[in-house]
């Protein structure tokens, strides 16, 4: 009977030298953020921090369901006459306006444009509310809102309105329809 001679040795040499190799390569490699950046992918947006210690919910939590969330305190808010601080626009918008511009749109630096943009996600929100904090909110669009200002309107024509009531004298009220 022969005896096999036995490679044991050079095998576990050879597996590690196999495992460094590959741990070098691991290491070596480029971090998967700069290669986003560096392969034509569209870079993730710069998001200031808020002025709070921390957000009313959970980070992860609010990159996904703070639109639900602005959703249920609109219909408390508007169907129930329920108003809370808690997940209202205005306390976001209060937390999270950019120190540079005081608002949340407007550039794709400030808070809601920046991710809305990135997104690529409708952000309607104000066309009705004010973008920064302490500005009411306005239903015709105002600069502060970073809406364009209303058209002038039409002015009004200064002839006299006719009376829709047959014989009525100029300048005097309508009389009274009766039945």
């Amino acid at each position: 009977m022969k005896h096999r001679r036995h490679s044991g040795a050079r095998t576990g040499w050879s597996m590690g030298l196999a495992l460094l190799w590959a741990a070098g390569l691991v290491l070596s490699a480029p971090d998967p953020v700069d290669a986003r950046e560096t392969a034509g992918r569209v870079p993730l947006p710069a998001i200031e921090k808020g002025k709070g210690d921390q957000c009313v919910e959970d980070v992860q939590f609010m990159r996904k369901n703070h639109m639900k969330l602005l959703k249920h305190q609109r219909d408390r808010t508007v169907h129930e006459g329920i108003r809370t601080k808690q997940h209202s626009l205005v306390g976001c918008i209060e937390c999270h306006a950019s120190q540079k511009t005081g608002s949340v749109i407007g550039s794709n630096e400030n808070f809601c444009q920046s991710c809305h943009s990135y997104a690529a996600v409708s952000l309607d929100c104000f066309e009705c509310h004010a973008s920064k904090p302490g500005v009411k909110a306005s239903l015709t669009g105002t600069p502060q809102q970073g809406l364009p200002a209303p058209a002038a309107s039409a002015p009004a024509a200064s002839a006299p309105v006719a009376s829709s009531t047959a014989g009525a004298a100029a300048g005097s009220p309508p009389k009274a329809a009766t039945r």
